[in-house]
């Protein structure tokens, strides 16, 4: 079920996704160009000429190495930073190499720089896991649908494009570090694997073989709980019709999105629950089914605006209950996942607890990460933050309340008005930015002594390796 990648369908993802066609057409034309100027070079420069090789494996990335020995013919070259469909073919002399990618052809941030080395050690790409359903036969007819939301501010237009437009791959990670945990921990003590022939599907279902060190089972969980992490974002699109405007778009546009949230979480989440059943393990579907009851019960634990911000809770809101809040919404999934993986090799109950404790405390780490992301970019003075991130948390703490209550203005019962700008400047100004920076570095580190149980291999160094990245900034 997993040694292939499946593609999605050349209608579906377009339509979902909001891709624009030019980039498949500037790709083509690009390439012809390239073919063009191989027809009209001399014979003896063309016989050293090496062939378009391609260099990712990933469907979503589409990508070409292009090597260049002689001055007069064309190097291809992409800049998808500001425009993802845009292609510009430039003169270039001597040995040139260059790739074009669907993602920002910059330098590579660490983090990102840690995924792409991790998802070369489990040998699977996990980077659109739950996009294979998502474009699946089924949700592909729903899809097409899809197209009336289009001009309009429904969530769900936003979270399908984030899985290919978020260039901190940040979205799809719980999969690759389950995968990861699974590697470095190998094989269980508690019971022996059997060598089966890789075509049986019963054998996939029971996963009693291991590819890459990583038993067909756990790969299985893998996918899993990206799927129920997708469901979650899906369902959390649902938005509350009262409080359209005009703006968002039309009351039965809104509506229509809203179903289509709804049935696509649901699809997903079906979809999971079914695949946990196939493991046949009742402590792992407890378990991961409790990581699904702790995310609904952190969704009602604040909140938001028609606008998506998070309202200040009423009670005074102290780290710890950010800590909380973040354990149950994020970090649980990915602990208790770390920790079923354990659970199906068959390892001891204090390799599973390790196992818990690097989800738990690195999906805090990343938590960290991100609230802080914003208040290091200042492009944007006026860029949306959440309220009840770390940094605003800890500046509660320290300035009060009221320092973060006085730049909010209550436009209705439902709506609010936040001065970010002026609110930026002060937490800045505070010891909260350094505060939230030692919590993430705290976090990363009881991230890294738990994995100190496992033997040194590439996936406890790709472990290591994301883990420290989440501590840069």
């Amino acid at each position: 079920m997993f040694s292939t990648t499946r593609l999605p369908s050349r209608t579906a993802l377009p339509t979902f996704l909001r891709l624009s066609d030019t980039f498949a057409t500037e790709t083509a034309r690009t390439t012809t160009s390239f073919a063009r100027s191989r027809r009209n070079m001399p014979t003896e420069l063309l016989a050293n000429q090496k062939p378009l090789e391609k260099v990712s494996r990933s469907p979503f990335n589409v990508a070409f190495n292009v090597h260049r020995r002689t001055a007069s013919h064309f190097a291809c070259r992409g800049d998808f930073n500001s425009n993802p469909s845009l292609l510009i073919c430039n003169k270039d002399s001597g040995l040139q190499s260059r790739t074009v990618s669907m993602w920002p052809s910059g330098r590579k941030s660490d983090w990102q720089k840690a995924l792409s080395d991790a998802e070369k050690v489990v040998g699977y790409p996990t980077s659109f896991m739950s996009l294979r359903y998502l474009l699946s036969d089924e949700l592909s007819n729903v899809a097409m649908h899809l197209r009336k939301l289009v001009g309009t501010k429904h969530p769900i237009l936003k979270t399908a494009r984030g899985f290919v437009y978020d260039g901190n791959n940040s979205m799809q990670t719980r999969g690759l570090l389950v995968l990861l945990v699974s590697k470095a921990a190998g094989p269980g003590g508690e019971w022996e694997e059997e060598e089966e022939e890789e075509g049986d599907e019963e054998e996939d279902s029971n996963g009693r073989s291991m590819v890459s060190g990583i038993y067909r089972s756990q790969r299985s969980l893998a996918e899993i709980t990206e799927m129920i992490h997708t469901a979650y974002l899906m369902h959390r699109g649902v938005v509350n019709l009262e409080e359209v405007t005009s703006a968002d778009g039309t009351v039965d546009d809104m509506s229509f999105g809203n179903k289509m949230a709804v049935l696509s979480g649901d699809f997903l989440l079906a979809n999971a629950c079914t695949g946990l059943a196939r493991l046949r393990n009742t402590k792992v579907v407890e378990i991961v089914s409790s990581a699904i009851a702790d995310m609904m019960e952190g969704s009602f634990l604040l909140e938001q605006d028609n606008q998506g911000v998070t309202f200040l809770p009423d009670k005074d809101w102290a780290i710890k209950d950010w800590t909380n809040h973040t354990f149950l919404c994020s970090a649980s999934l990915i602990a208790k996942s770390c920790q079923a993986a354990m659970m199906l090799a068959g390892h001891r109950l204090d390799i599973q607890k390790k196992a818990y404790n690097y989800g738990k405390h690195m999906g805090l780490a990343h938590r960290l990460h991100a609230d802080l992301l914003p208040f290091s970019d200042t492009s944007d003075p006026n860029m949306p933050f959440a309220l009840t991130s770390a940094p605003l948390v800890l500046h509660m703490e320290h300035a009060g309340r009221a320092a973060v209550t006085d730049k909010i203005t209550q436009v209705s019962d439902k709506s609010m008005k936040v001065d970010y700008k002026q609110l930026r400047l002060e937490v800045l100004e505070g010891p909260a930015i350094h505060a939230a920076k030692e919590l993430c570095y705290d976090h990363a580190q009881r991230a890294l002594a738990a994995v100190t149980v496992f033997q040194e291999s590439e996936a406890k160094s790709a472990l290591e390796n994301m883990t420290r990245a989440v501590t840069r900034f």
